[in-house]
């Protein structure tokens, strides 16, 4: 997928989780920040952003943050493109070859899963992950509590028992990840939960990607450690 007019700038603050200071060339910028992860390791002062303007020339704010610069490594942080990528890639057979339809926002049980993908098997239930956090190229999910993640493990795990194929897919929007694990740390009831699924038959995968300022695309698979 790709962005349309991109401007790089200095992150200045975030006065909350839905609002970023940011100077750019054309001035100080009130942005919204595409990401409601907490992304304190990515968002620190004097760090470069990249932003998006809005299409809608009457929206409050005139920019969207989609990437930043930590250290020599560029991260999406934008948390509609795991999604969106995922959607583009899963249309052309990048996930399943033989994909008839590819459904998305998919009602199954109490939930919304992500994807219902039409296969030549039967369907394929998809839910995505976008992972923005790393160290040391080891990358890691989630990066706060979610407890909506748990609940679309569950359903993803209710899916298989129940005969359907499943799979709770990573994508680290950033590349060159050695792996991708849950972050036990953080939450420790999603890695539990995603052990316990991965264990009845759920499909646990991740993908990096390659980014720019401007694009993100699915690269390549890489281990999901659990």
């Amino acid at each position: 997928m790709r962005y349309g007019t991109v401007l790089s700038g200095c992150f200045a603050e975030r006065p909350n989780r839905f609002i970023a200071l940011v100077d750019t060339a054309e001035g100080r910028q009130v942005c919204h920040v595409k990401n409601t992860g907490r992304c304190r390791e990515l968002l620190v002062p004097g760090a470069t952003v990249y932003l998006e303007r809005a299409e809608n020339p009457n929206r409050k704010t005139a920019y969207d943050l989609i990437a930043v610069e930590k250290g020599s490594l560029l991260i999406n942080m934008d948390a509609q493109a795991p999604n969106r990528v995922f959607g583009e890639w899963a249309a052309v057979g990048g996930f399943l070859p033989d994909v008839i339809t590819v459904h998305p926002e998919y009602t199954y049980g109490a939930s919304r899963i992500d994807f219902c993908l039409d296969t030549s098997r039967g369907p394929h239930l998809v839910e995505v992950k976008g992972v923005t956090l790393e160290e040391n190229r080891h990358a890691c999910f989630p990066d706060a509590p979610t407890e909506r993640g748990v609940k679309h493990i569950h359903e993803l795990q209710k899916a298989v028992e129940q005969g359907l194929s499943a799979t709770l897919f990573f994508v680290v929007q950033m590349p060159g990840m050695l792996d991708v694990s849950p972050n036990d740390a953080t939450h420790p009831a999603f890695g539990a939960a995603l052990r316990t699924a991965a264990a009845a038959g759920v499909q646990v995968r991740a993908f990096d990607c390659a980014v720019t300022p401007d694009s993100i695309a699915i690269h390549g698979e890489i281990p999901v450690i659990l």
